[in-house]
């Protein structure tokens, strides 16, 4: 379709703009013309950013957000969406939001009337889930969990009766720790961990939370997890 015939962006506007979160190649034509034709880009690393526009021969502003300055910046990309400004969110990787700072930013916008345009794309929860074999009719995204172990415990206890798949995110250097956890409150569960989705060293590992954390135990994990746990068996 040329470009003549596309829908022109809308003045006023906050983007949601998914990014890839491995493989370039994903990102969308949409994402790309909203990049190109936006007035600023809002991101949580310009200099991440800045690096996928040089990439894509795209020069624009950039202002940033991230977890510590969100609220603050809110109120200045709200000010620019109410002078017509077409501000394009991302974050370093995949949907803004979705265990990334954005949703303080999407808050602010739509309390102020303002319009806001979900540019769908890359989601690391999904992706993993399409290629994990466990059950997608049904599931419950965590998220992160808390680093606090006594608040950690009591999370993945308040989980263990919901129905459906169970998905997490975790970092390489807790991916142990949790497997531990899970050893100990979901020991018959089907666990799959996804790793460097999407990138050159993709990997699914299917198994006991047993059978995983020994694998685990053997070699230095790298790589941020989706960790997906089956549903309990009625």
């Amino acid at each position: 379709m040329s470009e003549s015939r596309l829908p022109p962006l809308v003045p006023g506007t906050l983007y949601l703009v998914a990014t890839p979160i491995g493989n370039l190649e994903d990102i969308t034509l949409r994402a790309l013309r909203v990049l190109m034709q936006c007035a600023v880009v809002a991101a949580e690393d310009t200099r991440h950013t800045g690096q996928l526009l040089k990439l894509f021969g795209i020069s624009k502003p950039m202002l940033s957000y991230f977890q510590f300055n969100e609220a603050a910046r809110s109120q200045e990309i709200v000010e620019r969406l109410q002078r017509g400004q077409i501000i394009a969110l991302v974050t370093d990787a995949g949907t803004p939001g979705i265990s990334d700072p954005g949703a303080r930013v999407v808050k602010s916008a739509l309390a102020a009337g303002c319009r806001v345009e979900p540019v769908p794309g890359p989601c690391a929860l999904v992706t993993a889930l399409s290629a994990s074999g466990l059950d997608a009719d049904e599931f419950h995204f965590i998220g992160f969990l808390s680093h606090k172990s006594g608040q950690r415990r009591r999370q993945l206890e308040a989980a263990k009766n919901i129905p459906g798949t169970l998905i997490l995110y975790e970092s390489p250097h807790r991916i142990s720790k949790l497997l531990s956890e899970l050893v100990d409150l979901y020991p018959d569960r089907k666990v799959v961990l996804g790793r460097e989705l999407t990138k050159k060293f993709e990997e699914f590992k299917t198994g006991s939370p047993a059978e995983l954390l020994r694998e685990m135990e053997e070699r230095a994990p790298k790589g941020e997890f989706v960790v997906l746990i089956a549903p309990p068996q009625n």
